[in-house]
């Protein structure tokens, strides 16, 4: 990694640090690199761009494409009403007893099985998603109210790859399978985990880019959990996995994740190379 001064900002290049200079402006492990690092490179990836922005620092600036790009802790308004909206998305845990909440389960099973009617709010037929049991707000702790948004999302904005995923169409499936809509609650979780967006300053570089991105399209949160699904989807395949490696799944699908954002082309999340596998 290269920094140099400019002004108040530091600058670094796409790459591992080189150079004990690195560390005047951008800190990282002892090692130079952040766990997120370590553990992408069992997941096969060079090294995901993770390293801790200081808090002295109020910009950063990442050198893409031959120019510097700036990103700043200093959100701009809107990017301030952006944040605060998801925000307020993700502490909102879902409640059984809301009609709101209700309204959007029923959504749900519309969307996915739209020639099949749901008999009850508690049912059965809910495991068919691949939720635990047959009330399926049992699953939601981890995830609240986004997760079961973010499902909907999917569902119709991407519907051939939400079925396609639903009924593990693709490659070779194993005799022991992720459970579809638990893995969905899972993978929003994942997201808010790697964004931090709830942090004061921005402590990695992929939470600035991201919030870049929000400014751009305010729904660039439910796009991101789009391309995770099908990006843990295609990990699952790849490594011939079954149910008990889910997590390693999903630690990898974070780590590609995180690569791909960083990239000197990718500016929305459309284009991530692996918004390529959403139809």
């Amino acid at each position: 990694m290269r920094v140099v001064r400019i002004s108040c900002v530091g600058t670094r290049h796409l790459s591992p640090p080189s150079s004990a200079s690195a560390h005047s402006d951008v800190s990282a492990s002892s090692a130079g690199l952040s766990n997120a690092d370590a553990e992408d490179a069992s997941c096969g990836g060079t090294g995901t761009p993770s390293l801790r922005i200081k808090k002295r620092l109020t910009c950063v600036c990442f050198y893409r494409k031959r120019a510097y790009e700036r990103i700043c802790s200093n959100l701009t308004p809107l990017q301030e009403e952006r944040l605060k909206r998801l925000t307020k998305r993700m502490n909102n845990c879902f409640d059984a007893s809301r009609p709101d909440h209700q309204d959007a389960l029923r959504a749900l099973w519309s969307a996915t099985y739209p020639e099949k009617k749901l008999e009850a709010l508690i049912s059965d037929q809910w495991k068919d998603m691949g939720w635990q049991g047959k009330d399926p707000s049992t699953d939601f702790r981890g995830g609240g109210f986004i997760s079961l948004e973010n499902l909907l999302f999917f569902a119709k904005t991407f519907p051939t790859s939400f079925q396609s995923l639903l009924k593990k169409q693709g490659g070779k499936r194993a005799a022991w399978e992720y459970p579809f809509a638990v893995a969905g609650v899972n993978i929003t979780f994942m997201i808010m985990q790697m964004l931090d967006l709830e942090a004061s300053k921005p402590r990695t570089f992929v939470r600035s880019v991201f919030l870049q991105m929000l400014s751009e399209n305010e729904w660039a949160f439910d796009l991101l959990y789009c391309v995770a699904f099908a990006v843990m989807d295609k990990q699952w395949l790849d490594r011939n996995a079954t149910y008990m490696e889910f997590n390693d799944v999903l630690r990898c699908t974070r780590a590609q994740l995180e690569r791909e954002l960083m990239m000197d082309d990718v500016f929305r999340i459309e284009d991530m190379p692996s918004f390529s596998l959403l139809s």
